[in-house]
C-alpha cells in the first residue's frame, strides 16, 4: 500500500457515468469474494488505519483532488499534529491508506473490497462522485463500514435505505426548491431552462419541474443538451429572444463556463442567471476574469458561515495555496468532523459508530448537522451568488451570508 499525500489541487469537474443494477451486483460479488482474504495484524494502541480509493488520474481526478483528497490529507495532518485521533479518550495516530482508483468504478470497488475484506482497515473514506458512491454503498453496508459521502447527490442513493450510508450534500429536491422559492420571493415571473441530458441533469430537472408546479412562474422554454456539448449558443440565442426574467442552467462545470461565456457573447443577461454545478468553484471566477459578478449557483457555505468555517478556509489556503470550493469541500470537512466526534464518543466499533452517527447531532463548520435516514436533515437547500469576489449564500435568509443582488449587473 502507498501512503501518498496530495500537493496540488485541480479545479473541480463533476463527472458522472451510468449507474446500473449490474454495477452494484458486481460489487456485491466482489465483496463476497473479498471476505475470504486474510486480515493484517492490528494493534489496539497502533495507528488508526483509514483506507480509501480516490481518483488521482482519469476524468474524475480534477474533482477528487479539489474537494476530497486534499481534505483527507489536511484532516489527518491536523489530527496527528494534535496528538492523534481521540478513540474513546485515547489518542492514536492516523495512518491514511489511499490508492488511485483511476476514475474507474470496477477499480474503485476492488480497492475497497481489499481494504475492507482483506486488510480490514479501521475506517473507510468515500470515493469521488455519485456513481462511485452508488456502487460502493451496498458493499460498505455489507461489511459494516459507515460511509459519509460528500460528493454524492441523487434521490436514488437516499432511497436505497442503506443504514451505513450517509450523504452530506443537499439533494435535488431541496436545491431546486430553494431556487424556485427565491425566484418567487424576488418577483420573477418567467424563466427558461437548459439542462444536461444525463442522470444528474434529469434528476435536477425533474425536481425543478415539481417545485415549479406549485408557483405562478411561467416556463417559456425548456431545452436539453448532450453531455460534452461544445456549443450552447443556439439555445442561448433562442432564449434571449424570449426575454425571460430568469435563466436556469443545470450544468456540469465545463457547461457552466460555456453557458456563461456564450451568454456574455450573446448579450443574454436576464435578471437572474443561475448555473450549476461548478459555479461555486474558484476556477469559475478565475476563468470568467471578472465576469462572474451576480451569477447564481449551488453553494452552501463560505468563510463567513462560522468561525470554524473561517479557520478551515484559511488552513486550506495555507496548506494548498488554493481556496476550497464553496460547496462540496465544506461538506467533506463536515463529514470528517462528524467521523472524528463519533470515534471520540464510541471508539472504532463500526456498528456503534453507525448508530452514533445516525442518532445524534454534530458540530460542524456548516453548523449543527444530523441525519434522517441517509440524508443530511440540517442543511436546507441553498442558493449562492458571486459578489465582489466571494460566493455568498443568498438564500434562504436564515443561512445567508449576504443579501441577494438583483437584477444581475451587465456582463463584464
Amino acid at each position: 500500500m502507498s501512503h501518498d499525500s496530495t500537493t496540488q489541487v485541480a479545479p473541480l469537474i463533476d463527472v458522472d457515468i451510468a449507474l446500473t443494477r449490474r454495477t452494484v451486483a458486481k460489487g456485491l460479488v466482489l465483496a463476497g469474494a473479498g471476505m475470504a482474504w486474510p486480515a493484517l495484524a492490528q494493534k489496539s494502541d497502533g495507528p488508526v488505519r483509514i483506507g480509501y480509493a480516490i481518483a488521482r488520474t482519469g476524468p474524475w481526478a480534477a474533482g477528487a483532488q479539489a474537494s476530497q483528497e486534499p481534505n483527507y490529507v489536511m484532516w489527518a495532518e491536523q489530527v496527528n499534529a494534535a496528538g492523534g485521533l481521540d478513540v474513546k479518550g485515547r489518542k492514536r495516530p492516523v495512518e491514511l491508506i489511499g490508492l488511485d482508483d483511476q476514475s474507474d468504478i470496477d477499480t474503485c470497488m476492488r480497492i475497497n473490497v481489499k481494504l475492507m475484506g482483506g486488510d480490514k482497515v479501521d475506517l473507510i473514506l468515500p470515493p469521488w462522485g455519485s456513481s462511485a458512491n452508488f456502487a460502493l454503498a451496498p458493499i460498505a453496508n455489507r461489511y459494516g463500514y459507515p460511509l459519509l459521502a460528500p460528493t454524492a447527490t441523487g434521490r436514488k442513493l437516499v432511497d436505497m435505505g442503506l443504514p451505513y450510508f450517509f450523504t452530506l450534500l443537499q439533494q435535488p429536491d431541496k436545491m431546486m426548491g430553494a431556487l424556485v422559492d427565491m425566484l418567487v420571493a424576488k418577483g420573477a415571473r418567467t424563466l427558461v431552462i437548459a439542462y444536461m441530458d444525463d442522470l444528474f441533469g434529469l434528476e435536477h430537472f425533474s425536481a425543478l419541474n415539481l417545485a415549479l408546479k406549485k408557483t405562478p412562474l411561467q416556463v417559456l422554454d425548456r431545452k436539453a443538451f448532450p453531455l460534452g456539448a461544445k456549443d450552447l449558443a443556439p439555445i442561448l440565442h433562442s432564449f434571449k429572444a424570449l426575454n425571460p426574467d430568469a435563466f436556469i442552467g443545470i450544468t456540469y462545470p465545463t457547461d457552466t463556463v460555456l453557458a456563461s461565456r456564450q451568454s456574455r457573447e450573446e448579450g443574454f443577461n436576464p435578471k437572474f442567471f443561475y448555473t450549476s454545478v461548478g459555479t461555486a468553484f474558484p476556477f469559475y471566477k478565475a476563468t470568467l476574469q471578472g465576469g462572474a459578478e451576480g451569477v447564481l449557483g449551488m453553494g452552501s457555505w463560505n468563510a463567513k458561515t462560522s468561525p470554524q468555517a473561517k479557520a478551515y478556509f484559511d488552513a486550506h489556503v495555507k496548506r494548498f495555496n488554493k481556496e476550497p470550493d464553496r460547496w462540496a469541500s465544506g461538506h467533506c470537512w463536515a463529514g470528517l468532523q462528524i467521523l472524528e466526534q463519533a470515534v471520540a464518543k464510541v471508539g472504532l466499533d463500526r456498528k456503534a459508530l453507525r448508530d452514533q452517527i445516525a442518532r445524534n447531532e454534530f458540530h460542524t463548520i456548516l453548523g449543527p448537522l444530523r441525519f434522517e435516514g441517509s440524508e443530511n436533515a440540517s442543511v436546507p437547500g441553498t442558493v449562492a451568488q458571486w459578489q465582489s469576489g466571494e460566493f455568498e449564500v443568498v438564500w434562504p435568509p436564515g443561512r445567508a451570508t449576504s443579501a441577494l443582488a438583483a437584477p444581475k449587473p451587465a456582463w463584464k
